[in-house]
């Protein structure tokens, strides 16, 4: 924990970004977090949002995770469950990892090897049970292996190998350099086969952090207390800070900002800033500014163009979208320039592999090209447009209100946008994420926000744009491209060793995918985020965007 302690920021606006706003490793207090929704789950298996994965991070330890430290700093590759990060063989195809001593669960039974090759063969190859996780471990092992479900006898996948209760060996089926980076997925959080619940196991993981879960009420609140097993001495970077954590979800957004102020919680848990109103006092208020931080957070705010539902399976119906949307609309429902920069490209500012062009110019102000969107409804043969669907989360209230903005901006070219409304907790599960569902009821629009997996740009772009991660359920390839092209500059861009190749990998991928006009990139968000002051060791990580929650403690 020096590299927290080496940053302390003094109090003030976008202290959290700068560094650590009130350090302390002094124990006590209870750190209250508040939410709109539910998580999406807290089973490590099944999960892809990313302040769940922050999150869980008190609960679960991986096999490498991210240093403890704002900024850049946080992006930081440190072994966790691991001794050190992986042994690679010489070509690249073999990597092993070796567990420290004294990993205990929280009923005090030792974490072996063979947990983790359970955790990993249910996230990745149980998919008819549990469908929400990204499957990159299932990609690069490759095998036949049904699942833990489908066939409760296998040992799981055969490429991933148990020697001894202490080691790992994964035998890719190609290259890899990026396994370091893997290894930090929530996926690698060991679970036992004998607490293996299934789809249940979200209701009550079992702990290796510093945490556990001591209730756990869907909708309403989650409990967390010390977990009496967790070794400090085995932990390079998690302290226990908080007596007691608790989460409460299912607020309505202007009640979370009301909480917020209030002080009847710390911080937001979904890390996407206060509402408008909320911003528009924060702002300003000296008083209340100075407890707040306003990071870019590494994301890109999106929404896809579903190729396989019409119209959106004619390209020409999918560049007149990209045209007409007014993009500064969409960028004042997030609160203006404090919400984010408009947004031309699929990657981020902050990530290797960003180069700034735009595809699709929507005139100087953001408002979109109309003329150029009429021509290619005429190049579509549709003239007098069209109608399609759009669905959105409306507990994320700012993105309810950009897809309002978005169906406002078509409806001048003539396309007929409907608004439809969703819950964020089942929303990759069962609607947006489920490709049989939007079809049934034609929804060719599907809003969402996009961050990277691991922060590199395979991390980025593999689950949105490989052809290969198309799922019935999770997924994230909405737009549901097959590029054989772009699947071959991905398989590239994972073996290549070299940061300046990769990067430009990364680019020529964007550039493909913006051609094939199934993303359509709208802003890159800003985050006002509200520590109360009562809130200890608050900082933005760079690997996240939004509060360390590991690091959090409360006075």
């Amino acid at each position: 924990m020096e590299t927290t302690r080496s940053t302390t920021a003094d109090e003030g606006f976008d202290a959290g970004v700068r560094g650590v706003v009130a350090p302390t490793d002094a124990p006590g207090g209870t750190l209250r977090l508040v939410r709109t929704d539910d998580f999406d789950s807290l089973d490590p298996g099944n999960t892809y949002y990313a302040y769940t994965w922050n999150f869980l991070r008190l609960i679960g330890r991986t096999l490498v995770t991210f240093d403890t430290a704002p900024g850049k700093a946080g992006q930081r590759l440190v072994p966790d469950l691991a001794e050190s990060l992986g042994e690679s063989s010489e070509d690249g195809r073999v990597w092993t990892y070796r567990l420290r001593e004294g990993l205990r669960y929280e009923d005090g039974t030792p974490v072996v090897s063979a947990d983790i090759k359970h955790a990993i063969a249910r996230s990745n190859y149980g998919t008819d049970v549990l469908g929400a996780g990204p499957t990159y471990f299932r990609h690069l092992l490759g095998t036949e292996y049904g699942g833990p479900w489908r066939e409760p006898d296998a040992d799981g996948p055969v490429t991933l190998e148990t020697p001894d209760e202490r080691t790992l060996v994964f035998r890719l089926r190609e290259p890899f350099a990026g396994m370091d980076l893997l290894a930090t997925m929530p996926s690698t959080t060991p679970v036992p086969r004998d607490r293996d619940t299934g789809a249940e196991y979200r209701l009550r993981p079992v702990a290796t952090g510093p945490y556990r879960i001591v209730s756990y009420t869907r909708g309403e609140l989650a409990v967390l207390e010390p977990n009496p097993h967790w070794d400090p001495e085995t932990d390079p970077v998690r302290v226990q800070r908080a007596s007691r954590i608790e989460v409460h979800l299912g607020k309505d957004p202007h009640e979370v900002d009301r909480m917020l102020l209030a002080g009847e919680a710390h911080v937001d848990l979904a890390g996407f800033g206060v509402q408008p109103a909320a911003q528009e006092r924060i702002l300003a208020e000296p008083e209340l500014r100075a407890h707040a931080d306003n990071p870019l957070t590494g994301f890109t705010w999106i929404y896809c163009l579903s190729s396989r539902i019409a119209p959106f399976d004619n390209v020409h119906c999918r560049r007149a979208v990209q045209f007409a949307t007014d993009k500064a609309a969409m960028q004042e429902a997030y609160g203006g320039a404090v919400g984010g920069d408009i947004a031309t490209t699929l990657l981020p500012p902050t990530l290797d592999g960003y180069k700034h062009f735009d595809r699709y110019p929507v005139g100087p102000e953001g408002t979109g090209d109309l003329e150029a969107a009429r021509a290619e409804l005429k190049l579509a043969g549709m003239p007098d447009g069209f109608r399609t669907r759009i669905a959105a989360r409306k507990d994320r209230l700012k993105e309810y209100r950009a897809a309002e903005a978005l169906a406002a901006g078509l409806a001048r070219v003539g396309i007929e946008a409907e608004v439809l409304d969703f819950p964020s907790g089942d929303y990759f599960d069962r609607y947006g994420g489920c490709p049989e569902y939007l079809r049934e009821h034609g929804i060719g629009i599907i809003m969402f926000g996009w961050g990277a997996d691991f922060p590199d740009g395979y991390g980025f772009l593999q689950q949105i744009t490989d052809g290969r991660a198309i799922k019935e359920r999770g997924n994230q390839n909405m737009g549901e491209l097959d590029d054989p092209e772009i699947n071959a500059l991905l398989d590239e861009g994972a073996q290549c060793a070299d940061p300046a190749r990769r990067a430009e990998i990364w680019h020529r991928i964007d550039q493909l995918t913006m051609d094939h006009a199934v993303i359509v990139p709208y802003l890159y968000p800003r985050s006002l985020l509200y520590r109360h002051p009562d809130t200890r060791n608050a900082f933005v990580t760079g690997s996240f965007g939004m509060y360390d929650y590991v690091a959090l403690g409360a006075k």
